[in-house]
């Protein structure tokens, strides 16, 4: 890749957005979990990361939370920086290997930081489930990233890690050369922040998407790649109801899967989740297409935006007692195979897990990644290296059967 060296730059990985929900979690998992995430990398050296936001007293109490944590935060680099002060952004981003992300709405605030994360060469994370936000950048930054050898990369927490790499992990179970289908089926059980509600209803206001994701399901020279359309159903096996799950997570397997050969030369894919009862799939579908709906108009978002504000989220107690399980049903003309990707609290716990050792990939491990560029997903950008660390990290990747 055409970049200048960064390897003389300030930190490794700068948290944006600290203050927040989410990204007190990733401050917390870094201070708890840094040195030995970092002790994976090339890098024999402890991990230099910082802080930043926009509220210098909040940086400061979040400082001293990681810091009861590792006393060796003491030295943690703090950073102001907002989204709207592209100066400030400029700065930060000049600093780090890395800048990750949790400020959200990213379709109101993030472009700013990506384009300076181009502009300095740096890699971007992010937590991004919004697809108007991720065909934006598509749109207008992929070309300028992978001419200056950057790699922004959306989606690097449940939506849509174990989606997109348990895909990948079950793919290279399968034989080389044939056609393969795969089907994901989602369990979980969480809550959610005022930052993922709000991120939500942002995605949700935004009509007139599907265009543009069905033009992208076409064959790529030889191969061929396209997603499942998927049915309500009742799978005895389960002893449960599967129906298809409006995420943004098929958009990012079926982008993984038209960039790299490993899917086959004929690739399809579907995204359901399960539920235990036809009374649980009714309300759900009912709520769902509801708050659909009421988004869609000015004066009621706003009247869902204030059912839950930014910075709020589930507590520690709750979050211990989250989980997710995905499991894939994997095809090839001569072989299947079911696999899955488990964890403990998806939203937030194992979201923060997920985006760190995302960074911290990009920043440590940067001789052992693909040698790609532009707007990329996790697999894409990061795969199998990825798999290892989030392995590492207490992240379950099982092969069930096949």
């Amino acid at each position: 890749m055409s970049r200048s060296d960064i390897s003389d730059r300030t930190y490794d990985v700068i948290v944006f957005g600290a203050t927040g929900f989410t990204g007190r979690l990733v401050a917390e998992y870094l201070a708890t979990k840094g040195k030995d995430a970092a002790a994976q990398g090339a890098a024999a050296r402890p991990l230099r990361w910082a802080i930043a936001g926009r509220n210098a007293g909040r940086l400061a109490e979040v400082k001293a939370a990681v810091e009861a944590i590792d006393p060796a935060c003491a030295s943690l680099g703090v950073i102001e920086a907002a989204s709207e002060d592209a100066a400030s952004l400029e700065r930060m981003a000049g600093q780090a290997r890395v800048v990750l992300t949790t400020v959200g709405p990213y379709s109101t605030r993030g472009e700013p930081l990506v384009e300076a994360c181009i502009r300095a060469g740096t890699d971007y994370a992010d937590l991004t489930g919004e697809p108007e936000f991720v065909d934006r950048l598509l749109e207008r930054h992929h070309e300028a990233a992978r001419a200056r050898g950057v790699r922004i990369v959306n989606c690097c927490g449940f939506d849509s890690v174990p989606h997109d790499l348990g895909v990948l992990f079950t793919v290279t179970k399968l034989p080389a050369g044939e056609p393969i289908a795969v089907e994901g089926i989602v369990r979980a059980h969480g809550s959610f922040s005022g930052g993922t509600w709000q991120s939500m209803l942002e995605a949700m206001s935004h009509p007139g998407r599907k265009k543009r994701e069905a033009r992208s399901d076409e064959a790529q020279g030889a191969r061929k790649v396209h997603g499942v359309k998927g049915r309500v159903r009742y799978e005895k096996g389960l002893r449960a109801w599967v129906c298809p799950l409006p995420s943004i997570d098929p958009q990012i397997v079926l982008r993984s899967a038209r960039e790299l050969d490993v899917y086959g030369p004929d690739f399809q894919y579907g995204h359901n989740v399960q539920v235990k009862s036809g009374l649980q799939l009714v309300a759900g579908i009912a709520g769902f297409g509801a708050v659909s709906v009421l988004a869609k108009v000015g004066p009621t978002r706003e009247l869902l935006r204030k059912v839950r504000s930014p910075g709020e989220g589930p507590s520690a107690e709750e979050r211990a007692r989250s989980w997710f399980q995905v499991t894939f049903q994997g095809k090839s003309a001569s072989r299947k195979v079911v696999t899955r990707v488990s964890g403990g609290d998806p939203g937030y716990s194992e979201t923060a897990k997920m985006v760190a050792e995302s960074a911290l990939c990009m920043a440590l491990d940067r001789d052992r990644l693909p040698a790609r560029a532009g707007v990329l997903t996790p697999a894409v950008a990061m795969g199998e290296r990825l798999i290892e660390r989030l392995q590492a990290a207490g992240i379950r990747f099982e092969l069930l059967e096949g």
